[in-house]
């Protein structure tokens, strides 16, 4: 039997006269792995038949050397082609001679593998994976098995599209070639306000919001999951959330998503991430401080701080990052369209003061970016978009709270930006008074953030300023800053009041 590894053949002898091959694949085609691992190995009977034995490769003699009974070839780098291998050994006064060749074929070239850029417009049907797999014999997509037309064109349906689909292809001999294709979905246009958990539940809040989305002015209601205190709006059946009494109920998730639903519009759920007294102080007085943001000396980081100590959970803990995760599936299992993190970031300060247990040697924006990419197909699942909410500054200085845009953009569909006007501080942009000047921060701004996605498929749909702090904000400022956003060919947003009351005056109806 005769086998190669790594450019080499092997040859061994048996008990018979005579030599026998194995090892071959079927079909006589070595490829690039083969050639890599394999072993070609040639038996006979006769020990002696080791001594005196000839072996050449398409008529010319191979170099081979002795070890253990066996023939060992150095074959060096084939190339792709036709080869013939003869063994033999001449007859003697001592016995008959002994011959055997097999012919093989090396082929170690993959299939030429293109895959089209797959586009569709909804979350929750079917989207079709295109490309050519020249060379090939067959195809996966995801698994799933493609039919092979003409030059290789295959083309296969999904019932959802997944975030990123892994198209294989692999030729008679085994080789393969891989390609992983993003899979983009646009969400449709998105016009929404915030709704705490409590705001909700208040008649008072809750009907005008959906009044403004049957009169045509809304499509979305961005609703609390889980806010800054920690606190999950609807009645989680976590285990982590129920030990540490996060879940509150405020509201009936179902029932909450059926009347926006019937209103004509989509429910985004926010999910305030890090930002987590609740979960910061369970875990510390529990014992499982490696979820919680240290300072260097392993206390909790933020006395002192406008948040206060205990405020941060470490996005570097595993069960900080299942938490989140675990919630995000709940979520969309329940029906949520959108899930929209918030607060997905490190706490503000220098880094040098804080500690992030696990984190190793990765940069707390890479590792940040990650569980974004980890939460993406668990929203995919339930035919949910994937969006995340980013400070304003983070488009010049993302080290300062570790949201790096470029990378967040390639993980989300798209991305929210909070260009608040009264957060900007005089000068950004150029703009001298930016609270006072709303539709010049807003424009200028958001054209920032979309030269920092180009070449991503991330959307930007920026948080809109609907309070006031500092100037007065009306219908006037709102209207501003959406004709911002519009001038840059943005017309998706979210409307933010903390109060959950807005200035539908602002808003034109949805042609």
């Amino acid at each position: 039997m005769a086998v190669a590894v790594g450019g080499v053949l092997v040859v061994r002898l048996t008990n018979h006269p005579g030599f026998e091959m194995h090892g071959l694949p079927g079909g006589g085609r070595l490829n690039a792995k083969t050639l890599r691992e394999g072993e070609l190995v040639v038996t006979s009977a006769q020990a002696s038949a080791l001594k005196g034995t000839e072996v050449s490769l398409n008529g010319k003699p191979v170099a081979v050397r002795a070890s253990g009974g066996e023939l060992v070839i150095e074959l060096g780098s084939l190339r792709d082609g036709e080869y013939e291998l003869r063994v033999a050994k001449a007859a003697s006064v001592l016995g008959g001679g002994a011959e055997l060749s097999r012919r093989f074929t090396v082929d170690t070239t993959p299939p030429d593998l293109k895959v089209a850029d797959a586009r569709t417009h909804s979350l929750k049907g079917p989207v079709t994976i295109k490309g050519s797999a020249k060379g090939a014999s067959g195809v996966t997509v995801d698994g799933r098995k493609a039919r092979l037309g003409s030059e290789g064109a295959f083309a296969i349906t999904l019932g959802r599209p997944p975030a990123r689909a892994e198209v294989v292809a692999t030729d008679v001999a085994g080789n393969t070639a891989h390609e992983e294709v993003a899979v983009t979905v646009r969400r449709p246009l998105l016009r929404a306000v915030h709704v705490s958990a409590l705001g909700w539940a208040s008649d008072q809040l809750r009907k005008p919001i959906l009044a403004l989305l049957r009169e045509g002015k809304l499509n979305a209601v961005q609703l609390d999951i889980k806010d800054e205190l920690g606190e999950i709006g609807y009645d989680s059946r976590i285990p982590l959330a129920r030990k540490t009494g996060a879940s509150k109920g405020y509201y009936d998730a179902k029932k909450a998503i059926k009347q926006i639903h019937d209103a004509g519009g989509t429910v985004v759920g926010r999910v305030v991430a890090f930002r987590d007294p609740i979960l910061a102080a369970a875990s510390w007085k529990d014992g499982h401080r490696n979820r919680v943001v240290q300072t260097p000396s392993g206390r909790p980081y933020g006395a002192g701080s406008k948040y206060g100590a205990l405020s941060f959970t470490n996005f570097a803990d595993k069960d900080v990052r299942k938490y989140h995760l675990d919630l995000v599936a709940e979520a969309t299992g329940l029906g949520f369209d959108d899930i929209l993190y918030d607060y997905i970031r490190r706490p503000d300060g220098k880094l040098s003061g804080m500690s992030f247990p696990g984190l190793g040697d990765s940069k707390p924006e890479d590792s940040i970016a990650r569980l974004v990419a980890q939460t993406r197909p668990l929203a995919r699942q339930h035919g949910a978009f994937l969006g995340v909410s980013v400070f304003g500054i983070a488009v010049t200085r993302p080290l300062e709270i570790a949201q790096d845009i470029g990378k967040l953009a390639k993980a989300c569909d798209y991305i929210a930006p909070m260009i608040y006007p009264s957060h900007w501080n005089p000068g950004e942009y150029g703009v001298a008074d930016p609270n006072a000047q709303p539709y010049a921060i807003t424009k200028r701004s958001l054209a920032d953030f979309k030269q920092q996605t180009k070449g991503t498929n991330a959307q930007i749909i920026p948080w809109i300023q609907d309070f006031s702090m500092g100037i007065a904000y009306g219908d006037k400022e709102v209207a501003a800053q959406i004709r911002g956003a519009a001038d840059n060919g943005i017309k998706s947003f979210l409307l933010w009041n903390p109060g959950v009351r807005y200035h539908g005056g602002a808003l034109a109806r949805i042609g």
